[in-house]
């Protein structure tokens, strides 16, 4: 590992200069879309659309484009509820001339679908999922453009056995992720430093020699701190629903509240508190008017991405305490301390077992190596831990809680 990367400087876009901060980008690289599989999904993308396409299928012609949408179209992909080994991928395929309903396209889209090789294919309500046997999934949703901008459409929304309900509704996918890539830009930096981690921690070489120089050849799969905050808040989403009860809140509404919350060169951990408490905040207005979220594409007000969540007041509100419940929580780490394995329990219960136990690993195992090479090491003034002297000697893990408070519970202000 090239010690430049661990500075321990402190500053606020190095992903390991706090510690905190450290904890978090280890949990999120145990989330991230390995190199391999990224590379995969995009070739995926290409052998689906032209499979759609090919000559005798049903949709043979018509289509007019087709694309990514969703995280993998702001590189926000993490694995699926509750897993860690499973990754949920979108995409849009634009269908032109013809003058189907609803039902017609996605009828004719399962057909132009079938024989796909995978291990099956699932009609929903507005996609065709294809299920790898890797534990990949993709939607694909059919859509059809409107003559304003570009990519302004709609897709089919029909479930089976509820006609009354079949319909068109407005959607601007392509539109969405270029607004949210604007507002994200690439912080060198932390980019650099937490995609040398990634790529060496799947057996890959990242492709640039100092951490300030950009790689030409090396895709960047993390790209900025809001983003990265991004998927921890969808991580924490998909632990609380892991149960699958309930419709949970859609990714594309903590996306475009993640945007809205953007602010370059903010520490990890301070940009989780953020848009945590940017979506409770929102529900807590709109609760105390008694009204639902409503949460509108910013590039094409007609598409709402709270159309079918939240449900009620109870849903809402049960996912609102649930975000202040995690920026609460770590501010209270941030600004008291706390003790180590208190710590990692909470976490735990925020992001999922085996995560946190790995990422917890890492994080002893990095700062053990930056003791020993009498590198900066985290103090009580600046951060959650001190190094212990006999992990120091033996090189084991390399925490030892900072002095226990006489009350250390997680979560609890406002």
């Amino acid at each position: 590992m090239a010690s430049n990367i661990f500075r321990g400087d402190g500053r606020p876009n190095d992903p390991f200069g706090d510690p905190l901060d450290a904890i978090l980008a280890e949990i999120a690289l145990n989330l991230q879309l390995p190199p391999g599989l990224h590379a995969l999904a995009v070739d995926r993308y290409g052998a689906v659309c032209r499979y759609i396409d090919r000559p005798g299928s049903p949709l043979e012609g018509r289509v007019s484009s087709f694309y990514p949408q969703g995280s993998m179209a702001i590189d926000a992909t993490i694995s699926t509820r509750g897993t860690d080994d499973e990754y949920d991928l979108d995409a849009v395929v634009e269908i032109i001339g013809g003058n189907e309903g609803p039902e017609e396209l996605l009828d004719l889209l399962e057909a132009a679908l079938n024989g796909y090789p995978v291990s099956r294919i699932e009609r929903k309500t507005r996609c065709i999922t294809l299920y790898y046997a890797d534990g990949m999934h993709l939607d694909v949703t059919p859509a059809r453009r409107l003559a304003l901008k570009e990519k302004e459409g709609v897709i089919a929304h029909a479930k089976k056995g509820k006609p009354q309900e079949h319909r068109y509704v407005p959607m601007n996918a392509y539109g969405f992720c270029a607004w949210y890539n604007d507002r994200t830009p690439i912080e060198e930096r932390f980019a650099l430093a937490l995609n040398r981690e990634l790529y060496a921690k799947h057996g890959f070489t990242f492709d640039a020699a100092e951490v300030e120089e950009v790689p030409e050849q090396t895709p960047l799969l993390i790209k900025s701190v809001a983003t990265v905050a991004l998927q921890l808040i969808k991580r924490h989403r998909n632990i609380l629903y892991a149960d699958g009860a309930g419709r949970m809140p859609p990714s594309v509404v903590l996306s475009c509240h993640a945007g809205h919350a953007a602010v370059p060169g903010m520490g990890l951990a301070d940009m989780v508190m953020r848009q945590a408490r940017w979506t409770a905040r929102a529900i807590d207005q709109a609760a105390r008017q008694n009204k639902l979220l409503d949460v509108a594409n910013p590039e094409f007000f007609e598409e709402r991405f709270t159309d079918r969540w939240p449900e009620n007041q109870s849903q809402q509100q049960h996912y609102a305490r649930a975000l202040h419940g995690l920026a609460d929580g770590l501010q209270t780490a941030r600004e008291r301390g706390v003790q180590l394995e208190d710590l990692q329990d909470w976490l735990r219960d925020q992001f999922g077992q085996r995560v946190v136990t790995r990422s917890i690993d890492l994080f002893n195992k990095r700062l053990g190596q930056q003791v020993q090479a009498r590198q900066h090491g985290y103090t009580r003034t600046g951060g959650l831990f001190t190094p212990a002297a006999p992990a120091i000697i033996t090189g084991a893990s390399a925490l030892a809680p900072v002095a226990a408070r006489a009350h250390t519970n997680m979560g609890e202000r406002r």
